[in-house]
């Protein structure tokens, strides 16, 4: 990586410099001559397009705080203000805020890339973590983004959010009492956020750049997963890969600017044109749409594990669904890369994809609701009316009769047993009579086990059994190998493992 040996580069002034700041040389070096592999597809564009959002963000973000208010009177207004009054805040604005979904459009498939492709293998474990390193640093920016214009879902989403903290046991208040600058969330809470996400990108800019330094130590993985052997399986970045990633970059714009001009509000939520209003609780709180799988994993753990409450299970799982991503590396057991190479997984990884895009579906519905069309059942048997209850049933229509005096409350019902009954299911002493109709049938909280559990079984126990019992197929001595020997990829090749770089 060291510039030291190169000669200066250019003439005149550049020359002066390079001289004396190896900087020309370095870029030089580093990106016009490095030697990359022949064989990179399109998801091998996403990099570059990363690094444009990235810079696209930090520029509209710097020019959106100078007009923007952090204080919990004047947010709201400061952004309308900006959209109405300010020249061209109004691009300034649907730039930055649909840059974010784009952004992790972005980062999701270059990471499903880099899984697909076994990107995350030795030598390259390090420049795995740095990018998971990026995406909580991102998500942690986005999240304080999203509050930051004080509408109703962001006062409500960054309440609920930064409440789940205090189910850590011990420090949990103290986490969120310091997370809010008090005891709710107001006007300390916003000027922290504020602070954070002007903050951050810088310090992402810094891990991005550590990424790409790691990337020109171990070099770049290819679609084979197979190293290069030589210069007839590279060519030099420039011009090659600068004109596909530019025209990579020109049709990923394009989409952009789509959404920029034309459909500006599609990704957002209506709530949050409505300014906070701590006393008017929106029916349905959500995320955005790229935290909703981690927030459907979140409230899938809705049951207590030994002593462990639901609450806090509920975090951990949430937290783990991240950290498994970092062991990755370690998990997977396979000598060898590509998934081109893996039959089994292969089919083991598209379901995978398809269960991350079914939690993203469970986090955007409400638990309750039905996938199927419901079964109407009528529950007359007392003690059977009790369990239902206890279970946190949802009736359709509820009639008991307590101490004489009939009652359609649940709520009064469930006070009433936990008073005279406690948690057993004896019908109570007053409780004589009693009819309650509710349905059942597959509800979205059922799809949430489902996918959070093989979420978990896929890294956790898929993956080294695979690295253990499944047999690849044969892989080409080099990348050259199937175009200059005219055959298929592993019509010469021996039946033995990857070489680990």
């Amino acid at each position: 990586m060291s510039a030291g040996n190169q000669q200066p580069i250019g003439n005149g002034l550049v020359k002066w410099i390079d001289t004396r700041l190896p900087v020309f040389s370095y870029l030089q070096k580093e990106y016009a001559e490095f030697q990359s592999p022949k064989n990179f597809n399109w998801f091998w564009n996403f990099g570059a397009i990363l690094t444009f959002m990235l810079v696209l963000m930090m520029i509209t973000g710097i020019f959106l705080a100078m007009q923007y208010q952090p204080n919990t009177e004047l947010a709201f207004d400061s952004v309308e203000r900006i959209m109405r009054d300010v020249n061209f805040g109004w691009l300034l604005r649907y730039m930055h805020a649909n840059g974010g979904t784009f952004f992790f459009i972005a980062v999701y498939i270059h990471m499903f890339r880099g899984m697909y492709y076994g990107s995350y293998k030795n030598p390259r474990e390090l420049l795995w973590i740095l990018g998971v390193i990026i995406l909580v640093l991102m998500m942690a920016t986005a999240f304080m983004g999203y509050v930051l214009p004080w509408g109703q879902m962001s006062f409500w989403g960054a309440t609920v959010i930064t409440n789940l903290f205090s189910a850590i046991p011990l420090v949990g208040d103290s986490i969120v009492t310091l997370l809010w600058g008090g005891f709710s969330v107001d006007n300390a809470t916003l000027n922290r956020f504020f602070a954070l996400h002007y903050l951050l990108p810088f310090l992402i800019f810094g891990v991005v750049i550590l990424h790409v330094i790691s990337l020109h130590v171990s070099g770049s993985n290819n679609p084979l997963g197979v190293d290069p052997k030589g210069p007839q399986d590279t060519v030099s970045f420039h011009p090659y890969y600068t004109m596909k990633d530019s025209a990579g970059l020109a049709i990923f714009v394009t989409i952009f600017a789509f959404f920029v001009f034309f459909a500006p509000n599609f990704f957002g939520e209506p709530e949050n044109y409505l300014p906070a209003a701590p006393l008017n609780t929106p029916a349905h709180i959500v995320p955005e749409w790229y935290f909703l799988p981690f927030f459907a994993i979140l409230r899938s753990i809705n049951f207590d594990i030994w002593f462990i409450e639901a609450k806090l299970g509920g975090v951990i799982a949430m937290f783990g669904a991240i950290f498994v991503l970092f062991i990755l590396p370690w998990l997977d057991k396979s000598p060898v890369r590509s998934a081109k190479f893996r039959p089994m997984y292969k089919w083991f990884f598209w379901i995978f994809l398809l269960d991350c895009l079914l939690l993203g579906w469970v986090g955007g519905k409400s638990p309750d609701d039905f996938v199927m069309k419901p079964t109407v059942v009528v529950e007359a048997e007392l003690d059977e009316i009790i369990e239902e209850a206890q279970d946190g049933r949802s009736f359709t229509s509820f009639k008991v009769v307590l101490d004489g005096k009939e009652v359609t409350s649940v709520g009064e019902f469930k006070k009433f047993i936990e008073e005279k009954g406690g948690d057993d299911d004896e019908v109570p002493a007053g409780f004589t009579e009693g009819e309650a109709v509710y349905e059942t049938g597959l509800r979205v909280i059922h799809l949430g086990y489902l996918s959070t559990f093989w979420y978990f079984f896929h890294f956790i126990i898929l993956l080294p059994l695979l690295g253990v019992f499944e047999r690849p197929k044969p892989l080409p001595k080099s990348i050259s190998e199937p175009v200059l020997g005219g055959g298929t990829a592993g019509a010469s090749a021996t039946a033995k493992p990857m070489e680990k770089a």
